[in-house]
């Protein structure tokens, strides 16, 4: 059989460190494959006024998956400012390459699963009522509409013409900005479509029913963002009483979710949600089992097969300079893992995932994140693991 071919998309920052040891552990659990590397970010905006450029683009149309490390973003005047110089007069402006991808490809299914580590210092805690000392095993997957929503970029400066007649003839809008000069406003759309909203509502009660969670909860805002919160939700429930009755729809706000997370996040299964209130809740989430350097995610699209893999961690360039890496590879694996789940390599994703398990429950490496340093170069002398030392470690469980 011939190996797949995986492109790989290191990015800027962090990015190169946690996927060159990931494919390490990788190698080391058996995956066979071949890896292509993909130009993509900071670099690529600078030099060619592209951080998506074409060439890329093509290799994950061809290869169909990727694994993908982190990317810098900046403010639109910031982004000029680094561009080269003969690139200025262009009218370039910058994007993000990760939307980007998700839009191209249609890669509107974002799962992001959220799972305690036993034996990880870093997660969430409470007091009873008795004052004793619980830690509640948080098992939640969030689906997060990709494509759509705040981060579906159809937005303007200064509104003129038909944009800012449409505008003023929306009641609200007249009321409380016509008097507004169309210089002083800028303007983001939040759009859902009734199709894309049934795909991920879908995937997400798929899910709920293959792996066992008892509910599925809406996380959205339909008491005041009527029209889209409001159509989501009205959807989930015409679409849990006709196909997934055996699964209790729950029906939340986001500012109350991300109140309740603490208060009861073993209640929770799995959690569906727009770009951005799942994008917040999935951090959420992450929070109480550790942090962005546990937190991983899959975003795909069912109909074409392509599949993008990542930490949801930024590319934290600071750390990227440190003559030794510090940062926790841990999501970067686990985004490999979903990875692996995608193209049926089950067994070999739940071994990955044992040997992680069984070096956080012993303790004996850690990183300086798990160890609650600040994340400096010495924290290595005060005996945190590096980046290369985490991925050791997992690779000696895996042997």
């Amino acid at each position: 059989m011939a190996k797949r071919t995986i492109v790989t998309l290191p990015g800027d920052g962090i990015g190169k460190a946690v996927l060159d040891e990931t494919l390490r552990v990788l190698d080391a659990a058996g995956f066979e494959a071949e890896y292509v590397e993909g130009d993509i970010g900071w670099e690529f905006w600078c030099k060619e006024g592209n951080p998506l450029p074409q060439r890329t683009i093509d290799l994950i149309e061809k290869h169909k998956i990727a694994l993908f490390g982190a990317i810098t973003s900046k403010p639109k005047d910031e982004a000029y400012s680094e561009l080269a110089p003969e690139l200025k007069d262009k009218a370039l402006v910058y994007s993000s390459p990760i939307v980007g991808l998700r839009q191209h490809f249609g890669l509107d299914i974002c799962a992001r699963p959220c799972k305690t580590y036993k034996g990880n210092p870093l997660n969430f805690i409470r007091r009873s009522a008795e004052n004793e000392i619980e830690e509640p095993l948080v098992d939640v997957v969030i689906y997060r509409q990709n494509t759509e929503g705040l981060y579906g970029g159809v937005e303007w400066a200064s509104p003129k013409g038909i944009v800012y007649d449409a505008l003023m003839s929306h009641p609200k809008f007249k009321q409380n900005f016509g008097k507004v000069p169309s210089e002083e406003i800028a303007v983001s759309t939040r759009i859902f479509t009734k199709n894309a909203t049934e795909r991920i509502l879908k995937a997400a009660f798929e899910h709920a029913r293959k792996y066992g969670y008892k509910s599925v909860t809406v996380c959205e805002k339909p008491n005041v963002i009527r029209e889209t919160s409001g159509m989501m939700y009205k959807m989930a429930k015409e679409m849990q009483k006709t196909a997934y009755a055996e699964i209790e729809l729950w029906n939340t706000n986001i500012d109350a979710q991300m109140m309740w997370l603490t208060k009861n996040p073993e209640d929770y299964g799995v959690i569906v949600a727009g770009n951005m209130f799942g994008d917040i809740a999935s951090d959420g989430f992450a929070g109480l089992i550790g942090g962005l350097g546990f937190a991983c995610s899959a975003q795909y699209n069912p109909d074409s097969g392509i599949g993008v893999f990542e930490p949801t961690h930024g590319s934290a360039p600071k750390y990227a300079e440190f003559e030794t890496s510090i940062v926790n590879p841990i999501a970067m694996i686990e985004s490999a893992c979903m990875m692996l789940d995608y193209i049926d390599e089950h067994d070999m994703a739940s071994k990955i995932r044992n040997a992680v398990a069984d070096v956080i429950i012993e303790g004996k490496v850690r990183t300086y994140d798990m160890l609650k340093m600040r994340g400096k170069q010495d924290v290595i002398h005060q005996g945190a693991a590096s980046t290369k030392q985490m991925a050791d470690a997992v690779i000696a469980k895996l042997k």
